[in-house]
């Protein structure tokens, strides 16, 4: 253990750490990429990282929540208590070859990650084992935990932590998600319920006595019909999307007595998304009672709106412009530009025009070099921007002061939860994205070791946003095994 010589300073200590460790970095992504494992069954991924952190002289506690894949690995002591959140979840029919710009699904893999949670899952790691080595070679006085957070696609994972009071010792929180571009990620999401509608009805032939049957399929379809109407009739940052989990069997000469949808229901705050809700159960009630069914109407929990901390968003936004973007070279360019190639041509153009924009180069050389490496910087006005997508780190910003930022990890306008993410995140474009935030992070983290009334004004400023009142999305008695 040393102290800092002058001049060396947090921010060359921390890039040389990360730059020590990129390989170990990288093959996270790599790992957990080629994994590629749905929610709550992410057993090899969360292996990968646990190996890791062990290796790496972190303490491990498995099973938080009772989630089999959840974790948290720590290392330090004493105040603060800075956490560092890792996903590592996959999504179904997203699988895809890594860097072949066309659809080009692995022989024997469903699962893909299209939201780009191995690259997550690695920076995560990464800034959590520079920040590992900066309080070792320092003698820095804080603790850095590592959090391993199963299923945020599907299952909300952190949403079953927050209310087994996992992140209760925490003073900060900082995490990251893979984009198409690098800035801070103080955007509020939207909340959302998940819901799931059993209707049951009776069988009959068809053809030969139709009088007699009672089907549930019928009362699926009405109650889709009835939720498009009440569209129009809620508040326009709402969203309302389904599946069908049961689609009634596959004989159309038999009148299905069961059929199921499946419900999302995202507003910007919970209590909004909850009043939709019941609104849709109406419906759902409604078209069970045109076609003489029965619903059976289970709410499997949901997750919070996101809320980021100014305090804590402006400190790991201008941590990120200190460490820089993405160092991508030829090969990710190379990589990129097979993605930009195949995009239709007015898309392309307006990528074209618009990176060259940002990135303050010409557009003849951001059809180059079509990565963004530009950071945008914080402004608070972004805090009032709503994003309808949703996060169960939602929650845990609920609970502890909370700052993401966003980095490249394909070309502008790569659509997340598709096979071009896929495709692209498997590469050095998403090795390279994971080094950066690694940097950003643990420079943040150590800033706030380094003077320790960052805390109490972030923590101030979460208070007066929530007035200390938080409630779970999640109905007591629900377990993670009931929303697989």
């Amino acid at each position: 253990m040393h102290k800092k010589e002058k001049g060396y300073g947090e921010k060359k200590l921390i890039c040389d750490i990360v730059a020590d460790k990129a390989d170990i970095i990288s093959g996270i992504n790599q790992s957990v990429w080629d994994f590629a494992e749905f929610g709550y069954h992410e057993e090899r991924s969360a292996e990968k990282i646990k190996e890791v952190l062990l290796e790496e002289g972190f303490e491990l506690e498995s099973g938080l929540a009772g989630i089999a894949t959840s974790f948290v690995g720590r290392y330090g002591s004493g105040k603060p208590v800075i956490g560092i959140l890792a996903e590592y979840d996959a999504l179904p029919d997203l699988s895809q070859e890594a860097g072949v710009a066309k659809p080009c699904p692995i022989k024997g893999k469903e699962y893909g990650h299209g939201c780009g949670h191995s690259a997550l899952g690695a920076g995560a790691v990464g800034a959590a084992i520079a920040v590992k080595e900066y309080l070792k070679q320092t003698g820095q006085t804080g603790t850095v935990e590592l959090y391993g957070c199963p299923a945020e696609e599907t299952g909300f994972g952190k949403t079953f932590m927050v209310k087994a009071h996992c992140f209760d010792d925490l003073d900060m929180t900082f995490c990251w998600h893979p984009m198409d571009g690098n800035m801070s990620m103080s955007v509020r999401t939207v909340a959302y319920y998940k819901a799931r509608f059993d209707f049951k009805g009776r069988t009959s032939h068809a053809g030969a006595a139709p009088e007699l049957g009672r089907s549930a399929l019928d009362a699926c379809e009405l109650m889709n019909v009835g939720v498009n109407y009440l569209r129009e009739h809620i508040i326009s940052n709402a969203r309302v999307h389904y599946a069908y989990i049961d689609c009634g069997g596959k004989a159309p000469n038999v009148v299905p007595d069961h059929a199921s949808l499946l419900y999302f229901v995202r507003a910007p705050k919970l209590k909004q998304s909850g009043e939709i809700l019941e609104r849709i159960k109406k419906i759902a009630q409604g078209a069970a009672l045109m076609t003489e069914t029965e619903v059976e109407i289970q709410v499997l929990g949901g997750m919070s709106d996101t809320i980021p901390n100014p305090t804590a968003s402006k400190l790991l936004a201008d941590s990120f412009v200190e460490t820089g973007a993405p160092d991508f070279g030829e090969e990710e360019f190379a990589i990129a530009r097979k993605f930009l190639d195949i995009m239709p041509e007015e898309q392309k153009a307006r990528v074209i025009a618009e990176g060259a924009k940002r990135n303050g180069i010409s557009p003849e050389e951001f059809a180059r070099r079509p990565l963004n490496t530009f950071i945008v910087p914080y402004t608070d006005a972004m805090r009032d921007r709503v994003m309808t997508g949703s996060s169960d780190v939602g929650d845990v910003s609920y609970q502890v002061p909370t700052a993401q930022i966003t980095a490249a990890v394909g070309v502008p306008e790569t659509g997340a939860h598709t096979w071009q993410m896929t495709a692209q995140v498997g590469t050095s474009i998403g090795d390279k994205a994971s080094l950066a935030v690694a940097r950003a992070i643990a420079l943040a983290c150590a800033k706030v070791y380094e003077e320790p009334a960052i805390v109490e004004q972030a923590k101030k400023e979460l208070l007066e946003e929530t007035g200390g009142v938080y409630i779970s999305p999640i109905p007591d008695g629900i377990v993670p095994a009931d929303v697989e």
